[in-house]
């Protein structure tokens, strides 16, 4: 029996090569929050979420001082009793936000840990639906100094020739007129047969203005409109789905099962963007992806390639994952030992146990310092 003998945890601030903005903010740096679950077998399972442009130690002290002392010694396979545990004993002190964070990637690290335990990869170990690659959709398109409409649309096209046949990019920051034809350009510029993401990163306020946009992109056919309102504004999600023709996704800054069924019920998704290390770890993104089967909705869920690429592959009702293929955004990537590899528009599945790859030490110790608890 493999019990829960310590949990490592560090937070590290990576600062942008690149000022980096979208609709409703701009980026200098990524804070995320790391743990190592090791069990007394000696095997070690690894969890990792991003916790905003600061404040990543706000994480680091709910691991260690909350949720860390209800793991230790107990069975690293009571994934389901583990999560409950560790939810009930964060009630007062948040059921989203950082805290639900912490668990998500507690809960991760326990997953990681079982499958490695067994010697099989993660998409294996929960039951895979694909065994070697799953499709993916290249994700940029972010505003910079300087970049027209003309250099986003070879952005987007420069992705069309590394294989990819589905592409993303930033939307709603600039008036609509404006926006138009940044649209317009990603679109001349990979041809009609791509599907065309737009994301709007929570940036509008009401039905009426999100129209004013919305009307002007049916013509260029998206395959979804991501994030319109604020991820609470449900209401307002829902309304917009049933003015336009455009699918639209939301749901990667949701927590819980509970606030996912309300925007299933009110019909405000078509495509959930769950983000398995946001809502409660790879258990409550579970749970979400099997309710939203049930309405006919599909995952393709937020961010985070290297953990969404095997739930997506032991996933029936997921399409796409999200890839960032260098590390100007996600930098994240500087912190892990192997990338994923693509071809074709599609993500090669790790064949190594659990996640498939490890922290790369020497780049986290640049960043921050883990502390241990026993």
């Amino acid at each position: 029996m493999p019990v829960i003998e310590s949990i490592s945890v560090c937070s590290v601030s990576v600062p942008l090569d690149r000022v980096t903005t979208f609709a409703t903010r701009t980026v200098t740096k990524r804070d995320y929050g790391l743990v190592k679950v090791r069990s007394s077998d000696g095997v070690e399972g690894i969890g990792f979420c991003y916790v905003g442009s600061a404040g990543g130690e706000l994480l680091r002290v709910a691991v260690e001082q909350l949720l860390a002392p209800v793991l230790i010694g107990q069975d690293s396979y009571a994934v389901e009793g583990l999560w409950q545990a560790m939810y009930q004993e964060a009630l007062l002190q948040g059921r989203a936000g950082t805290v639900m964070r912490a668990i998500s990637i507690l809960d991760t690290a326990l997953w990681d840990l079982n499958a490695r335990t067994h010697g099989v990869p993660l998409h294996k170990y929960l039951g895979a639906v694909k065994l070697d690659r799953v499709p993916a959709y290249a994700s940029g398109g972010y505003y910079l100094e300087g970049k027209t409409p003309q250099r986003l649309g070879e952005e987007m096209a420069s992705y069309v020739e590394m294989g990819f046949k589905a592409v993303k990019m930033k939307a709603g920051r600039l008036s609509p007129k404006e926006e138009e034809a940044r649209v317009r350009a990603a679109r001349e510029a990979i041809g009609p047969d791509v599907e065309l993401m737009i994301d709007i990163n929570n940036g509008w306020s009401d039905v009426t203005q999100a129209m004013q946009y919305v009307q002007r992109f049916e013509q260029y056919d998206p395959y979804f409109i991501e994030e319109p309102f604020s991820p609470d504004d449900i209401d307002n999600h829902a309304r917009l789905s049933k003015l336009t023709r455009v699918p639209i996704a939301t749901g990667e800054i949701g927590y819980g099962r509970w606030y996912h069924k309300e925007l299933l019920d009110k019909q405000g998704a078509a495509i959930l963007q769950t983000d398995a290390v946001v809502c409660g770890g790879i258990s409550e993104w579970r749970r979400v992806a099997a309710t939203a089967a049930s309405y006919g909705v599909v995952m393709c869920p937020h961010w985070f390639h290297d953990v969404h690429a095997p739930l997506v592959a032991a996933t029936p009702n997921a399409r796409y994952v999200e890839f960032f293929w260098d590390d100007q955004v996600l930098n994240f990537r500087r912190l892990i030992d192997r990338q994923l590899d693509y071809r074709n528009g599609e993500i090669e599945l790790h064949r190594t146990p659990g996640l498939g790859f490890d922290f790369d030490e020497q780049a986290v110790a640049r960043y921050g310092k883990w502390t241990i608890v026993k």
